[in-house]
Formats: structure tokens, C-alpha cells, sequence
């Protein structure tokens, strides 16, 4: 009879382990899950930073240039677009000039390199507005289709106005132009920067750090 006792004893035990074993397990589980979920969510948020700390550093980069009184950028995947804010008493060539210094500025950051430099007024602000309706979540797809227009109405050609001051005569009074030399080197980098933007414009990447 005790031997029978001790038996039972025994086996109750071991049901008892393997339940407890079990529940450990899928309480393991759960953590890995969630864990798992958790990583998700904080890659994504690195994705939000990383296109955030890139477009700073580019507004840092083209607020050092002179006569730019203020800067915004808009990083969307592999696109980036930087609106200047100069003077609106600054003669149209002079504007032309200091987007051009902004772009030589923007060539030293890898994703300053293709950037886009705009000076309208109206599309700053848009440009502003668009960076804060991406981070109360408007979809990337949205974001990229009227980034796109933006740029093909600002120049139909190529996806950027920079050197728009090209077909402005020389004058003598306005000795701070840019020499024929370095329009053509620009005219070049900005026909290489449209055939780039329209080969990736279609699929977007978010920039990725080590």
C-alpha cells in the first residue's frame, strides 16, 4: 500500500514539472515574440531618425552658404530636396549663384550629392508642411507622387531649378555669376542628377546605417 502511495506520488510530480516546463515554454515564447515585435517597430523608427538627422544636417549644410537666410529639407527614400530662403530683393541671377553654392556645399554629404536645390518661396513652405504630415504617418507613396510634380513643374526637364540663371545675360554690375565654365560642369551634374532621380523616383529606398 505505501509502496502503491509513493507510486502515485511520484507521477504526480513529474505531470506537475512537465506542466510548469510547458508554461515556462510558451511564456518564452511570448517574450521572443514580442521581442521580435518590439525590434520591428524600433527599426522603423530608426528609418523616421535616420531621414530626419540626414535632412538637418543638409539644412545645416545650406544655411552655412551666405545670403541664405533660412533652409528645409525633405528626405524621402533615396530623394532629397532642399529649399533656400534668400533675400526677395536679390537679383534672379545672384538667386541662381547662391543655389549653386548651396549645391557645392551639399556635394560633401553622401546624400547632399544629389540633392535638389529649390528657391521658391511657395514651395519652402509645402516642402515644411510635407515633413510634418510624414511624421504624423501620410503614406511614403503619397509624399513621393507630389514631391515628383513639385519637381517637374518647377523644371518640366530636369528635376531642378538650380541653374535657371543660365539664360541671364552677364552685366557688368553683377560681377558674382557664374563663368561659362562652371554653368556647363553644373548643366552636366544636373543632367547625370535627373537620369538618377527618374531611374529611382519608382522605387524609394530609406537610407540605411551601420
Amino acid at each position: 500500500m505505501k509502496h502503491t502511495i509513493y507510486m502515485l506520488l511520484i507521477i504526480l510530480f513529474v505531470v506537475i514539472a512537465g506542466c510548469a516546463n510547458n508554461n515556462d515554454a510558451g511564456e518564452n515564447n511570448k517574450d521572443q515574440q514580442s521581442a521580435i515585435h518590439v525590434k520591428n517597430q524600433v527599426k522603423d523608427h530608426e528609418k523616421e531618425r535616420d531621414a530626419g538627422a540626414i535632412a538637418e544636417k543638409l539644412v545645416e549644410l545650406a544655411s552655412s552658404v551666405p545670403n541664405v537666410n533660412d533652409a528645409t529639407a525633405l528626405v524621402v527614400g533615396n530623394v532629397a530636396v532642399v529649399g533656400i530662403d534668400v533675400n526677395s530683393k536679390i537679383d534672379r541671377s545672384r538667386v541662381g549663384t547662391i543655389k549653386y553654392s548651396v549645391a557645392e556645399s551639399l556635394k560633401h554629404d553622401p546624400y547632399g550629392a544629389n540633392a535638389i536645390v529649390i528657391a521658391d518661396p511657395d514651395t519652402n513652405v509645402r516642402l515644411r508642411e510635407m515633413g510634418n504630415e510624414i511624421q504624423q504617418g501620410r503614406p511614403i507613396s503619397g509624399i513621393m507622387d507630389e514631391l515628383s510634380a513639385i519637381i517637374g513643374r518647377l523644371m518640366p526637364e530636369l528635376p531642378a531649378d538650380i541653374f535657371e540663371h543660365k539664360n541671364v545675360a552677364p552685366t557688368e554690375s553683377n560681377q558674382n555669376q557664374l563663368p561659362a565654365e562652371q554653368e556647363q560642369e553644373l548643366d552636366k551634374e544636373q543632367q547625370d542628377q535627373s537620369k538618377h532621380h527618374i531611374k529611382n523616383r519608382e522605387n524609394p529606398k530609406v537610407p540605411q546605417h551601420d
